[in-house]
């Protein structure tokens, strides 16, 4: 039981970059001794260093997309549902990058005259299928880890469209750092769609709650809706509430 749970936060550390130790125990539902023991025999594997109040992977590297997809598959799915619902016939809307929007493709299917501006390599594979979907890539230097383009000219190209609504994704939620992601060159694209967007809606489980990564891209007062699978924190709550965010919880389905 120890080496599955020592197993499961090399995982979760890995997947988020950077975690408090009061996240690790609630969580894993251990004492903070029990984290801390298992903190330095995963320090020395190597893959995990220790940072002021909490620990982060030793080197920047991206957990792969195939990997971070299959984690929490059934919220991710069951948040894309509820925020499909908010895209209407006609609308021109972006699809960020991420292992829960891209699950969207199969709940637009059937909207009318739909433009979908998007960075996200699996959202236009899934996307053929369906003719009705206009679908314009940003275009880009491939990033393989996460499935996505990123550079210059999407940016470019990102900065001449107006997007009625933006879809994004994120690797943490920090009531300090705000809205985080691993990637530097995805950073600035989705700073890029925020500020070019009339409504941002965040797509995030609830584990990305209380996790800060090595970018923050925007701020909660940025976000206009907030969809994730539990209610969040208290304290999130009162930020939530404070910065006038509507806040929308995917029910499981009976």
């Amino acid at each position: 039981m120890k080496s599955k749970r020592i197993n499961q936060i090399e995982e979760y550390i890995l997947d988020n970059n950077t975690v408090t130790l009061d996240k690790l125990t609630d969580v894993f539902k251990v004492s903070k001794n029990t984290i801390r023991r298992d903190i330095q025999e995963l320090v020395e594997r190597g893959n995990i260093k220790k940072v002021y109040g909490g620990v982060s992977t030793s080197s920047n590297s991206l957990v792969p997309f195939n990997e971070r997809q299959i984690k929490n598959s059934y919220p991710k799915n069951l948040i894309a549902k509820t925020a499909s619902s908010f895209v209407n016939d006609g609308d021109i809307i972006f699809i960020d990058s991420g292992t829960t929007t891209v699950n969207m493709a199969d709940f637009l299917k059937d909207k009318n005259n739909l433009t979908i501006i998007t960075n996200n390599l699996i959202f236009i594979t899934n996307s053929i299928k369906y003719d009705n979907l206009n679908i314009i890539s940003t275009g880009g230097t491939l990033v393989r880890k996460t499935n996505s383009f990123a550079g210059i000219d999407s940016l470019n190209l990102l900065k001449n469209y107006n997007i009625n609504k933006s879809f994004m994704a994120a690797t943490g939620i920090s009531l300090t750092n705000g809205i985080t992601n691993s990637s530097p060159l995805e950073g600035e694209i989705k700073k890029t769609a925020v500020k070019k967007s009339n409504e941002v809606f965040l797509l995030a489980d609830y584990s990305k709650f209380d996790i800060c990564s090595l970018i923050t891209y925007c701020n909660l007062s940025d976000v206009d809706y907030l969809i994730t699978d539990k209610t969040p924190p208290n304290e999130y709550i009162e930020s939530i509430e404070k910065n006038k965010v509507n806040l929308i919880i995917s029910r499981k389905e009976d």
